[in-house]
């Protein structure tokens, strides 16, 4: 389990760096993450523009990226969380079904009380992490 709170800045001068400490939420359900926070973050980029692939520009992800996460979010659940009809002539387009809206807020709700159940112990165990993050290269 990963929860998406954000640690204290020890060490940290750089604004930019301010959340490079977190701890996030994922569920998994055998070897698929059936719901994390970049999921999360779909489910809500579909749920403002009405596209699949209008939320996959506006999140820098391909369409086919977005397309295998939405995918993937549906077979993990017994009802669908995103309801896709193809594009074409009369359009298309996405949306977030009832169902998924109800998973999305459970999620969020889920996320609020593990990063409560935690935070006693953020400060101390942020004393442990290095100043800077190590190179991504």
């Amino acid at each position: 389990m990963v929860l998406n709170n954000t640690l204290p800045n020890v060490g940290l001068s750089d604004k930019k760096m301010a959340d490079v400490r977190k701890l996030r939420l994922r569920l998994l359900f055998g070897p698929e993450i059936a719901v994390g926070p970049g999921k999360v973050a779909l489910l809500k980029a579909i749920r403002e523009t009405g596209s699949i692939s209008a939320a996959a520009r506006r999140m820098n992800m391909s369409y086919r990226r977005a397309w295998l996460l939405v995918d993937t979010m549906n077979r993990c659940f017994r009802k669908p969380l995103v309801d896709a009809s193809p594009g074409g002539k009369g359009g298309g387009g996405a949306k977030v079904t009832e169902f998924g809206a109800t998973v999305l807020a459970k999620y969020q709700t889920m996320e609020k009380t593990a990063t409560a159940a935690v935070s006693t112990h953020m400060k101390s165990f942020a004393q442990l992490l290095a100043d800077h993050p190590p190179d991504a290269n």
